[in-house]
């Protein structure tokens, strides 16, 4: 009996540590990841997802229970004001089909039952409601390139980018992590422009008890969406609260000290919008998170139920419209499962 309990002691020491190191598969604590996949490389710390770590992921769920963390976007929905307006538009109805004689299937000796269609055109951003931001999305510098050096003017194209675009985004199954900070801080919502800071990040992570892993989705909370509605209509309101967000010491934080694979949070813009004189510098946490690291970013992701259930760990599952030349996974329906 005591060898049978030293040897599944040993198989127990042997999976644990192989685990540790399939989490870490390519990153480097006080480094993060960069682009250390490869000079054809367009997917960044997504690599580090094997059939292990989805696996396990998948295990963790329990209860069966779904979280719908995508928001409902119409075009009255809060956008970015640098992406376009969003239509809806109905591009064949069944009294407008009925009204065309021309075509035979529409005539009573052909169509027995009066049957008829709706179907829609979609004028639309890339860029909107519940979503992931492409590798692609934030090119910087005189060169305009993005990770992994891939340059506009050899990658560029007037029908989308044509390396690192949302249609090569891998299907996201992994381990996530809520961190609430508004019930850190004890209110409905964030503040216009509050800071996210690496000791709020530590502060929550403790208050919930949760360990952020490499190889994480990190999703933070700042309370914005409880005011989202139906669509998302009340831009003043939502602009107010989702002004709120990570600093660039926090993104740095989460990448380098913990392994975050993709960060994302419940504004339009992950990163705390300060004014320019301020930061002196441009989306500072876009260009070191996309770019530097290759670390995927999620967008108004709809956190509020998580956080009235109090779960901070969850099994995190989302997959990106292929659609070639896109800059990111948009109107999306990521899930949390537990």
């Amino acid at each position: 009996m005591r060898a049978w309990l030293l040897v599944a002691g040993l198989c127990t020491a042997l999976c644990a540590s192989s685990f540790a190191a399939q989490d870490t598969r390519g990153w480097k604590k006080g480094v993060g990841w960069g682009w250390i996949w490869g000079p054809q490389d367009e997917v960044g710390a997504l690599n580090a997802m094997t059939n292990e770590t989805r696996l396990r992921a998948l295990a963790s769920v329990r209860k069966g229970k779904v979280y719908d963390l995508g928001v409902a976007f119409s075009r009255e929905s809060l956008r970015w004001p640098g992406h376009n307006p969003t239509e809806v538009i109905t591009f064949r109805s069944p009294e407008g089909e009925k009204r065309q004689l021309d075509f035979d299937f529409v005539q009573p000796e052909h169509n027995p039952t009066g049957a008829a269609w709706h179907s829609t055109a979609l004028f639309i951003s890339d860029n909107v409601a519940t979503q992931i931001d492409g590798l692609g999305h934030i090119a910087i510098g005189q060169d305009n390139h993005w990770y992994n050096g891939f340059k506009e003017a050899d990658w560029g194209g007037d029908f989308g980018v044509r390396k690192c675009d949302a249609a090569g985004i891998p299907p996201i199954i992994a381990r996530g992590v809520m961190l609430d900070i508004a019930g850190l801080k004890g209110v409905d919502a964030l503040p216009s422009q509050y800071e996210i800071t690496p000791a709020d990040i530590d502060a929550a992570r403790k208050r919930q008890k949760v360990e952020l892993r490499p190889g994480d989705v990190l999703l933070i909370r700042t309370g914005t969406l409880r005011y989202w509605g139906e669509v998302g209509a009340e831009h003043e309101k939502l602009d107010e609260h989702g002004s709120a967000g990570i600093t660039i010491e926090t993104a740095k934080h989460l990448v380098e000290d913990f392994g975050a694979m993709l960060i994302g949070s419940d504004t339009v813009g992950l990163e705390v919008f300060l004014p320019l004189e301020k930061t002196q510098r441009t989306f500072p946490v876009h260009a070191y998170l996309l770019v530097e690291q290759g670390v995927h970013i999620g967008e108004l992701h709809n956190l509020e139920e998580l956080a009235r259930d109090g779960v901070s760990e969850f099994a995190y599952v989302a997959a990106t419209n292929k659609i070639k030349g896109t800059t990111a996974g948009f109107t999306m329906r990521p899930l949390a499962l537990r």
